[in-house]
């Protein structure tokens, strides 16, 4: 090991690490400081000891708070397992323990799947793990995986064509579209045929005219293989579209319209909501749910994470 080396890795210590992790999922220095426990000015010296020991920025100050560096993006996953790494040396025997824990958890999610799941870990939280909390963050596709493998999300939960290098999914939930209705609907009672699907009237779920011109574009083609594709129009007698399930559903209880929804959500919310839940006149499109975490990152808090996660999709 070259002198300089040795100069360097002892500037290196696990609390640095921790700021850079916060100040990666956080981006305001001061919201860092009050999740620590520490004030601004240490802060402040913190990021002067990150460039110090890099050589460069890792973030930028701008009018939003701190922007990472593409370093700071690079590094970001090696720290998380250097993290990881430490957290099981110094762990206990157990290596987690939900009882004692203050962690938060990270998932990366659409929405869809965070109202699926957020009542049943509330309710492992509360009974399990009073100290700890989860955050969920809405990221679809190669979103969710990038933040992952970044270390900006512990777990990402989604549709996934595939799964790269260095992160492992676990499937989580097999489901199917299902069509939905409001209870009482006057063409609609228990079953569903092809002629009053098409011209009862549907808001789908969907961005039929792309990306905003500041957006990044709208890979169609990955869309569609992933989440199905929208119909086609002139065939089916269409309202509107909207970005979310869940805002189809809350329309749908209240008018005459008909929508598709993920058969998982459509049944845990059709009591509350006065829905019915129908099979479509058509081969449903079917999907499977999955839980994407680091591969080589060894880390009992996720592995508890993950098992909370699989008990909430079927509760």
């Amino acid at each position: 090991m070259s002198e300089f080396d040795s100069v360097q890795i002892r500037k290196l210590d696990g609390g640095l690490l921790l700021i850079f992790r916060e100040l990666m999922a956080r981006r305001r220095a001061s919201d860092v400081a009050q999740h620590l426990g520490l004030s601004p000015s240490a802060i402040s010296h913190a990021l002067g000891r990150l460039r110090d020991l890099f050589g460069e920025p890792l973030f930028i100050r701008r009018s939003h708070g701190l922007e990472p560096t593409q370093r700071a993006m690079d590094l970001a996953p090696r720290i998380e397992q250097l993290l990881g790494q430490i957290d099981a040396m110094v762990s206990s025997e157990s290596g987690f323990d939900p009882a004692a824990s203050r962690r938060r958890f990270r998932i990366a999610c659409p929405e869809d799947i965070a109202s699926l799941i957020a009542q049943p870990l509330i309710a492992a939280f509360r009974l399990q793990a009073p100290g700890a909390t989860f955050s969920t963050r809405w990221a679809i596709l190669d979103r969710a995986l990038r933040a992952v493998h970044r270390g900006e999300a512990d777990v990402a939960l989604g549709v996934f064509l595939a799964i790269p290098a260095g992160l492992t999914g676990q499937p989580l939930l097999e489901d199917d579209h299902c069509v939905i209705a409001r209870q009482g609907h006057p063409l609609v009672n228990g079953s569903l045929d092809a002629a009053t699907y098409a011209t009862a009237g549907h808001l789908f779920v969907g961005n039929p005219d792309g990306a905003f011109a500041d957006d990044a574009p709208i890979d169609r083609p990955v869309m569609d293989a992933t989440y199905g594709r929208l119909p086609v129009k002139p065939r089916i007698r269409t309202h509107g579209y909207v970005a979310q399930w869940e805002t189809a559903m809350l329309a749908v209880s209240g008018s005459d319209a008909l929508a598709e929804c993920p058969r998982s959500l459509a049944r845990r919310y059709a009591d509350r909501l006065g829905l019915q839940v129908l099979d479509p006149p058509y081969p449903p499109f079917r999907f499977t749910v999955q839980a994407v975490r680091r591969a080589e990152t060894v880390d009992a808090g996720v592995d508890w994470l993950m098992r909370k996660l699989t008990e909430a999709v079927v509760s």
